[in-house]
């Protein structure tokens, strides 16, 4: 009996693409690693929208964090696309008051090099502390050079700086708040990952691994973890992680827009892999921009303009880490 081979058609060559790009963008970073991102694969396009699913109601009740990540990963989608030969266009659409799609049109184009393409599988959170070592000025000027989205702005903050020394106090002020409450905890707790069977069992969340602590049981690793998170043991692990770095980066957005925040997301991403590209390490310090009180602080006080404050990171040099888990490909699709 003659053998039957199947027919490739273009909708079905397009589709292997598509799910290529998909595996490019759920590399991009999200809260607790909760990858709350779902995508649909339709004729000449790319859609992601929002996995409520893995929201995080405490620390990110209005999902400013979760349509950020969005963001980041639109961006990742964006670039491989054009390595894959295929030109990218990106439209926001409201679909009620609370979800928000993403919608990448494909258009068939030659192939283009994107100097930030190998980034998207290098680039990782780095929360080991670091070198000492400072980013040079002419390093710094590249990365303030690099194009951002509208409505979108950040501020580089070198150490030994007065801002540098003030935004290193509210985040203090920030564990402060978040370590004193119960619910924050128990919703950070939900996320982490004790050890590696634990990781491998969900692919998402803080592993332990990617926090450079060892593995603990899972039957008594929640006690023991939660007992850590106090306001002062956690002050003093940030205050060492920020001496060792270089620079505070301070995000921010003009309009506090939910598309103001999804380009806020590509302009991250961006950053991002930039200064993976330049070889600098980064790790996030968000704790100010979640509390509402030290957001409008900083607004006030160290920024002195309208702009809202949305991310902190802290860059600098360090060796690698261990690479945080993702989903299957096919786990984060929707028909």
């Amino acid at each position: 009996m003659a053998t039957i081979i199947p027919v490739t058609t273009d909708a079905q060559a397009q589709n292997t693409v598509f799910k290529e790009l998909i595996s490019y963008a759920i590399k991009a970073p999200s809260g607790h690693n909760t990858q709350p991102w779902l995508f649909r694969i339709q004729p000449n396009e790319i859609e992601i929208l929002p996995d409520f699913g893995q929201s995080l109601p405490i620390v990110d009740p209005m999902n400013r964090e979760l349509y950020i990540s969005l963001g980041c990963a639109a961006e990742n989608l964006c670039i491989a696309a054009q390595e894959k030969g295929y030109l990218p266009q990106l439209s926001v659409e409201k679909k009620d008051e609370k979800t928000y799609s993403i919608h990448i049109a494909l258009q068939s184009a030659s192939p283009q090099s994107h100097p930030l393409f190998a980034s998207i599988s290098k680039r990782q959170t780095n929360r080991s502390v670091y070198t000492c070592r400072k980013i040079s000025r002419d390093t710094v000027s590249i990365i303030k050079n690099m194009p951002v989205e509208s409505g979108v702005r950040f501020y580089m903050y070198i150490k030994g700086e007065d801002d540098y020394k003030r935004l290193t106090n509210y985040i203090c002020l920030g564990n402060d708040v978040q370590m004193s409450d119960g619910a924050f905890k128990k919703e950070l707790l939900d996320w982490i990952r004790f050890n590696s069977k634990h990781a491998e069992k969900t692919n998402n969340g803080l592993t332990n691994a990617a926090m450079g602590v060892p593995g603990v049981p899972s039957l008594i690793a929640r006690p023991i973890v939660n007992s850590f998170l106090k306001p002062k043991t956690q002050n003093k692990s940030d205050l060492k992680k920020i001496e060792s770095s270089s620079h505070l980066v301070l995000f921010t957005v003009k309009e506090n827009t939910v598309e103001e925040w999804i380009s806020l997301g590509r302009t991250l991403e961006r950053f991002l892999l930039e200064t993976t590209r330049l070889g600098i390490c980064n790790a996030y310090m968000n704790q100010p921009c979640e509390v509402p009180e030290l957001t409008e602080t900083i607004r006030e006080k160290l920024l002195q303009t309208n702009e809202h404050p949305m991310l902190i990171v802290r860059l600098g040099y360090a060796s690698p880490m261990p690479y945080s888990p993702r989903k299957e490909v096919e786990d984060v699709l929707i028909p």
